[in-house]
């Protein structure tokens, strides 16, 4: 009994993994899918305009809990340590909302950070089909250099160390 037990353990474990593998459509070393980002409160982003940019893009949806985490993170450590830096862009785009949801959600949480709207997935399903908040950093060159879902503190401590590192140079 307790082999079949732990045999069905590593069947789930490992058919979770896999799964959340398929949802992941770039991973780390891959180089950034191109895009538009169209707002018509924050202007329009494209892809090839941030040659050269150390680049953190982030995924969330309003009605996420672990989204809220991260974003009060963002609001409170990370926007206002690198908004100035030259060589850094920040993309937070609101996955399956409108300019319209994420300027009455902004008036709320008080962000000073732009929030890009992605009301058909058309961004988001260039990087994972589901399963938010997601944290990318592209490099200079266009190449993703980590990579997260969820939030955890411990992780959003990561991914600082490196946006410290790339941004000290």
């Amino acid at each position: 009994m307790k082999k079949i037990i732990i045999l069905l353990s590593i069947f789930i474990i490992t058919s979770t993994l896999s799964a959340q593998d398929a949802d992941d459509l770039v991973k780390t070393g891959d180089i950034m899918p191109e895009f538009k980002l169209t707002s018509t409160v924050n202007g329009n982003i494209d892809s090839k305009e941030l040659k050269g940019k150390i680049i953190l893009i982030n995924i969330f949806a309003t009605w996420c809990p672990p989204c809220q985490l991260e974003l009060a993170e963002i609001k409170n450590d990370l926007w206002p340590k690198y908004k100035d830096n030259p060589k850094f862009v920040m993309l937070t785009v609101g996955r399956e909302h409108s300019d319209e949801e994420l300027t009455k959600y902004n008036e709320k949480k008080g962000f000073t950070f732009p929030l890009y709207p992605d009301q058909k997935r058309d961004f988001t399903s260039k990087f994972a089909t589901k399963s938010i908040p997601r944290s990318y950093i592209v490099d200079e060159t266009g190449k993703i250099i980590y990579t997260s879902l969820g939030f955890q503190k411990k992780e959003f401590e990561s991914l600082m160390k490196i946006l410290d590192e790339k941004l000290s140079k």
